[in-house]
């Protein structure tokens, strides 16, 4: 994530020429690495619903997010539009348990709020009318469904074929949308420096931030590795201040702090409920009746029954 905020400062080079057919170029490099690696690594092929699940997810977490992007810079402001994605850490705190069929974790959400305070605080407060929302809005659901539609292909074909098949399909519907939107300009010959940039943002921040992504998205599961999403600003203030475009504010600061806060409090684990705790908890006593009262929890009452009393299936540490 850290490495996909580094594109923003990459874009200011290459603002001059047409954005989807740029992100195509960047899509096709990334893929020809990742496809490279992934015909080293033994894998299934991919089945017909890994291939719907692979179009969608080109199609939407790819394709989709950078053209409403494009079209959310022409109606709103571009912190409005950083406020807005920067809610990923939430949505994915939410949605990625869902799509696990599990229940969301109050750690992680609350975590995934702090997050998410954050990247507003250190992408400011703009203007946006009701176009320019809508449209931020969905380059936000976009980028959920970039992770949410991977986490069924992630167990059976790998991270690494996973990043190189949907940025392979994503090159096509941006080659047709970019005609779409610049008509023939979009297919002009990048100059020496834009080429070099392009070059940046095919091996790094899609070939390299994919795998990376990827893996951790398969380790963490959803919900946890959307904190991380956070890090998308900072690494685009750390980039900035590299390369001495602007100069970091206070609140670029406050909302790194947050930002930081928010990932420390979501990967925290609780405390595992050792024997002792329980025994404290419950004020046992050896051949009292009264330790399995009333007032003693279910599971605390299950626990002594089975697992402490004198020649239980649990006198040891279970």
């Amino acid at each position: 994530m850290l490495l996909v905020g580094t594109s923003s400062a990459v874009s200011a080079t290459i603002a001059d020429y047409p954005v989807l057919t740029g992100q195509a170029v960047r899509f096709a490099i990334g893929a020809a690495i990742l496809l490279a690696v992934a015909h080293r690594v033994r894998g299934p092929r991919p089945s017909a619903r890994d291939l719907l699940l692979l179009v969608a997810l080109a199609a939407t977490g790819l394709a989709g997010f950078n053209l409403f992007l494009v079209e959310a810079t022409r109606h709103a402001s571009p912190a409005v539009i950083g406020a807005v994605v920067g809610a990923v850490p939430v949505a994915m705190a939410i949605a990625g348990p869902l799509v696990e069929r599990r229940r969301p974790g109050r750690r992680t959400v609350a975590a995934a709020v702090i997050v998410t305070l954050g990247t507003a605080v250190a992408a400011g407060l703009g203007g946006a009318g009701a176009a320019g929302l809508a449209l931020a809005l969905g380059a936000l659901a976009c980028e959920v469904l970039f992770s949410l539609l991977a986490v069924p292909l992630l167990p059976r074909l790998g991270p690494t074929r996973v990043a190189a098949y949907a940025a392979a399909l994503a090159v096509p519907m941006l080659l047709v949308a970019g005609l779409a939107v610049d008509g023939t300009n979009a297919l002009r010959a990048p100059t020496a420096g834009e080429a070099l940039s392009y070059a940046y943002l095919g091996v790094v921040v899609t070939a390299v931030a994919f795998l990376l992504w990827y893996n951790a998205l398969r380790a963490l599961g959803p919900d946890r590795a959307g904190l991380f999403a956070g890090l998308v600003p900072v690494g685009s203030l750390a980039a900035t201040a590299a390369l001495g475009l602007a100069p970091v504010g206070g609140a670029d600061l406050a909302g790194a702090l947050l930002v930081g806060a928010g990932i420390v409090v979501g990967m925290r684990r609780p405390r595992p409920v050792t024997s002792a705790a329980l025994r404290a908890h419950s004020a046992w006593r050896p051949g009292r009746a009264a330790c399995y009262g009333p007032r003693m929890s279910t599971n605390v009452r299950w626990y002594q029954r089975f697992t402490l009393a004198p020649g239980g299936a649990g006198s040891h540490e279970r």
